[in-house]
């Protein structure tokens, strides 16, 4: 084998590597591109529209996402959070696994009904949520181990304090 096809060769390698370089980058690219995508079907609220009338009246817009589900992005004693607005909970619930993350204190043991059936927890309080410029202090929440998501069940010791309107696909939060 001459010099000249030695150096053939390895340009024939180095194309075939290129070649794959490229499928495995774009490979890539799609996948990043298709993740976010669900994740804003998921979460179409991933940063709100806020606004303060003339009156001093906060408003929040939501889009409803593709499952029916008012999802948002908010945060937790200033720690960001998903939430599901549930009016059927009582309390914000939190799993287990992020009212850690957050440093949340255990101040009992509660036992609560759910869609399946009685669930123990723990009753905490959090200091501020706010969810686009609606801020609350002071509200009840109790932290469920039985919950396996990352989302954070908006319940009504945050929405009895505030005021919502469903028109059409959009739910309107006014403080």
């Amino acid at each position: 084998m001459t010099d000249q096809d030695r150096e053939a060769e390895q340009q024939r390698r180095m194309g075939g590597w290129m070649y794959i370089g490229f499928w495995i980058l774009l490979l890539v690219f799609v996948a990043m591109f298709f993740s976010r995508w669900l994740d804003h079907q998921r979460n179409p609220n991933q940063q709100v529209a806020s606004r303060i009338d003339g009156d001093g009246v906060r408003e929040v817009v939501l889009k409803r996402n593709r499952m029916g589900h008012y999802n948002v992005t908010g945060d937790i004693n200033g720690h960001s959070v998903e939430f599901m607005l549930d009016t059927g909970a009582t309390d914000i619930a939190i799993p287990a696994s992020i009212a850690t993350d957050l440093g949340l204190q255990r101040l009992g043991r509660m036992q609560f009904e759910t869609a399946n059936g009685i669930a123990e927890g723990y009753a905490t309080r959090l200091h501020e949520v706010r969810v686009g410029n609606i801020v609350l202090h002071d509200l009840a929440a109790s932290i469920n181990p039985n919950m396996n998501d990352d989302i954070v069940l908006l319940g009504m010791s945050f929405l009895k304090k505030i005021e919502f309107t469903q028109r059409g696909d959009s739910l309107i939060l006014r403080q």
